[in-house]
């Protein structure tokens, strides 16, 4: 069956269609990775938009349980060059085509992906519709036009109830703003006892799970979409230990009073290069991020830059002058990607001990004591 994708200044692509039949719009991005294309399919940060794999061939080793990057996919839409029908591995449990049918996601193959990510390059990320529908060009503008781009992703990837995975060391709080299971993975791994909450749970709410540290998580969309994530954040800096990923870097940085920004075409892939300034040092880092933090805005403000891109030296890693706290645009997860950056998370765990050294916490009978004179007071008022 043939499929079209249209872009919103008029560039028009005719290919073949695998995946569900219909019409999708969403924002048109491009990910550079050579593998790992479940891994990005089920990546949350994707939700809303259609995704452009830039290598020719994709499909070719199929689907797996254990690749899953969340529970499922987001995307608006998926474009290749080549699509592979029939995987050959011996780990493909099911092919990306069924895969994206059995989630109503239109994919389009026979596409020259090098014109079309050489375009968003040049003009920027665009909005679009994807159709296997025979509908006049004409009607699909007019209805791309008439579709808004979703605003409240957080909402839709985030977790809608309060889940833990059980640890014998640091109880870390998990803000979910829509987070690759990798960050779970990594802190469970380590022994942590992680509790995860949903992206618009309170201060008030997370200071009654006792947590060691938290974890703000990546997520899809524009950080200023969720001013009451960045609220939040701003009344639990200082209590805890935070460490920021991606769109939670973003959120810490709008906390702290720096601003963001959206970037031309976004970071999206496995191989970028990221500058520790301490050490002089450069790691190849996963990425999937349309928006950065200004910096400009960082002046001014507790934040120090720690990481800077390579290639157009936007700020990739914050950290507090004051307090324990530290944030990175990329994934030090991975998945897909190298591993270059997992060391982060032993770096938080660190904090988190150091942090309970300089702050030892209060007997548990000397705060119960307490609480129950300030109810004894109350009752006689």
């Amino acid at each position: 069956m043939q499929a079209r994708l249209l872009l919103e200044d008029g560039t028009l692509f005719t290919g073949q269609s695998f995946g569900a039949e219909g019409a999708s719009v969403g924002e048109v991005v491009f990910n550079t990775g050579i593998t790992g294309y479940q891994e990005v399919i089920s990546d949350p940060s994707y939700c809303g938009q259609i995704v452009t794999m830039t290598f020719p061939l994709i499909g070719n080793y199929g689907i797996t349980r254990d690749d899953f990057e969340s529970v499922r996919p987001f995307i608006h839409g998926f474009v290749t060059r080549r699509y592979e029908e029939v995987p050959s591995n011996w780990r493909a449990q099911d092919s990306l085509g069924h895969l994206l049918k059995e989630y109503g996601i239109i994919g389009i193959s026979e596409v020259d992906t090098r014109m079309l990510t050489r375009i968003i390059r040049r003009h920027g990320v665009m909005k679009g519709i994807l159709t296997t529908g025979s509908e006049r060009v004409e009607e699909l503008q007019e209805r791309m036009g008439s579709t808004p781009l979703p605003r409240n992703q957080v909402a839709w990837t985030s977790t809608k109830n309060v889940f833990s995975s059980p640890g014998t060391k640091e109880r870390i709080v998990l803000i979910d703003y829509g987070a690759k299971s990798g960050i779970l993975r990594e802190l469970t791994q380590r022994g942590c006892d992680v509790i995860v909450v949903p992206h618009n749970t309170t201060a008030d709410e997370i200071r009654r799970l006792h947590p060691d540290g938290i974890q703000l998580s990546n997520g899809p969309g524009d950080p200023k979409d969720v001013p009451e994530s960045v609220e939040t954040v701003r009344q639990l800096l200082g209590e805890y230990p935070i460490f920021g990923i991606c769109l939670g870097h973003q959120l810490f940085a709008l906390a702290c009073g720096a601003d963001t920004d959206k970037l031309k075409f976004g970071h999206r892939g496995g191989n970028h290069p990221v500058k520790e300034l301490e050490s002089g040092r450069c790691y190849i880092t996963s990425q999937n991020h349309g928006y950065t933090v200004k910096e400009e805005s960082v002046a001014g403000t507790d934040l120090v830059v720690t990481h800077i891109n390579n290639n157009d030296k936007t700020i990739e890693g914050l950290k507090h002058a004051q307090f324990p706290a530290f944030s990175v645009q990329y994934h030090p997860e991975a998945a897909p990607g190298p591993f270059d950056s997992s060391y982060l998370f032993d770096q938080f765990l660190e904090m988190i001990r150091e942090h309970k050294l300089k702050n030892p916490e209060r007997p548990r009978q000397a705060q119960l004591s307490e609480m129950l004179r300030g109810e004894l007071q109350y009752a006689q008022k």
